[in-house]
């Protein structure tokens, strides 16, 4: 028989990465990439493979522990007796164990996590089903997300090593609640009696709020936001736009920002045609539509509203300027029919005229993408040896993270930047 000391691995650059979960115990067999604790760093988490079999005799480390490289987690005992003991545990097992792809001793902790699943070998225990959340096997970031969703840990069926719940597996498991009906995210929250602080006064919210509500819910449990922020320098743009009005105001004609972001926009989906499209019910194809329906975020006092313009593709500045003003008038005046709220390919909220720098605009489902605008505003920027004013439009592009990818909501975002820089974009 012998001893040996069981460590942790080279970090890279991480040091006292923290123990979150110890996995195993004095006397239990364990096999060879067997996972044996939980580390947490503050940019990812993993669990730690033994790299030898054997006999667990002493564990080093409790949770909440510090360690860095080299540091000793267990003590194994080594040997042919223990070998044996190993061999006949893992025979027993009654999962198969899953081929192991070697981790690099070197590689760093957020690479590691990322091939978690299939790292370590999933057939080194024999698991009953966990009893209460607290006998799951999870990092702390997982249970603070499933306390966050209203979730418990033990309904769920675990992916990971030894079943162990991963972020994925929480976020699977409410939406397929969510979807079926059989929990809802707002329920879950406790209930808070407010007067017990002070005077209160209860204000019933509005049909539209109550209906738009759910929806925003609904897309930011199931969707996956992320959002991509810009600057489009508007200087000579505006400079045209003002102009222009000078000779629209004997028509009443009055041209924003919005018909050239519009504009600019068709361009940018036919360049990219992923953000003009949708998901299928099953999410496993994306409907690439072929026409371009924008959808325009009205603010009225009952609530927020997304009337469509259809085809903005065929329609100039002025035809869209009018069509804004008269969609979003029939928005306040609650005069817009059901198909007047449908269709939309692509969605914007401005939020220029009210002020802001910016905000994460949520995705308006079956869209994947919208863009939110904020207030220009005058920036200094560095031209040929000295500062000169530029008028910049602060923009944020959300996007569905499953369809589309941070590199190509990267070079959409410049795409859409560039046509805004100069009117003549617009024209080609």
């Amino acid at each position: 028989m012998a001893i040996k000391n069981i460590t942790t691995p080279d970090f890279g650059s991480a040091a006292d990465v923290t123990v979150t979960q110890i996995l195993v115990k004095s006397g239990d067999v364990i096999c060879v990439d067997a996972p044996i604790v939980s580390l947490e760093s503050d940019k990812a988490t993993m669990d730690i493979p033994s790299s030898d079999a054997g006999t667990v005799k002493e564990i080093k480390v409790k949770v909440g522990d510090a360690v860095s490289t080299g540091a000793v987690l267990l003590t194994l005992e080594v040997g042919r007796e223990t070998v044996a003991k190993t061999a006949s545990a893992e025979h027993s097992t009654t999962t198969q164990a899953q081929p192991i792809k070697q981790v690099e001793q070197t590689q760093s902790i957020q690479t590691a996590t990322t091939k978690e699943r299939v790292s370590h070998r999933e057939g080194d225990f024999v698991t009953k089903p966990a009893e209460s959340a607290e006998e799951v096997h999870a990092g702390p970031g997982v249970r603070r997300l499933a306390r966050e969703l209203g979730v418990s840990l033990n309904e769920i069926q675990g992916s990971g090593p030894k079943q162990r719940v991963l972020r994925e597996d929480v976020e699977a498991h409410t939406q397929n609640q969510v979807t079926r009906g059989a929990v809802s995210p707002i329920m879950s929250l406790p209930t808070v009696n407010f007067s017990d602080f002070g005077a209160t006064e209860l204000e019933p919210l509005s049909r539209i709020k109550k209906l738009s509500g759910k929806y925003l819910q609904r897309n930011w449990m199931l969707i996956p936001h992320v959002t991509q922020f810009g600057e489009a320098d508007i200087t000579t743009l505006d400079a045209y736009r003002v102009e222009r009005n000078i000779t629209l105001k004997k028509q009443n004609i009055k041209l924003t920002i919005l018909p050239f972001v519009i504009k600019a926009l068709v361009a940018s989906l036919k360049a990219f045609p992923h953000f003009n499209a949708s998901l299928d019910a099953a999410s496993e194809n994306l409907v690439l539509k072929k026409y371009f329906h924008m959808g325009i975020a009205v603010d009225t006092d009952e609530g927020l509203l997304v009337p469509v313009i259809k085809n903005v593709n065929q329609k100039g500045l002025i035809d869209l300027a009018e069509e804004l003003v008269v969609l979003s008038e029939r928005a306040r005046q609650k005069q817009l029919t059901p198909g007047e709220l449908q269709g939309s390919s692509f969605s914007i909220s401005s939020l220029g005229s009210i002020g802001g720098t910016g905000f994460t605009p949520i995705i308006n489902y079956p869209d994947v993408a919208i863009l939110g605008i904020s207030q220009a505003f005058y920036k200094p920027i560095y031209e040929e040896g000295h500062f000169v004013p530029r008028l910049m439009l602060p923009l944020s592009l959300s996007y569905d993270h499953r369809v589309i990818d941070g590199a190509t909501a990267a070079r959409f975002m410049v795409h859409l930047t560039t046509m805004l820089s100069d009117i003549r974009n617009l024209l080609l």
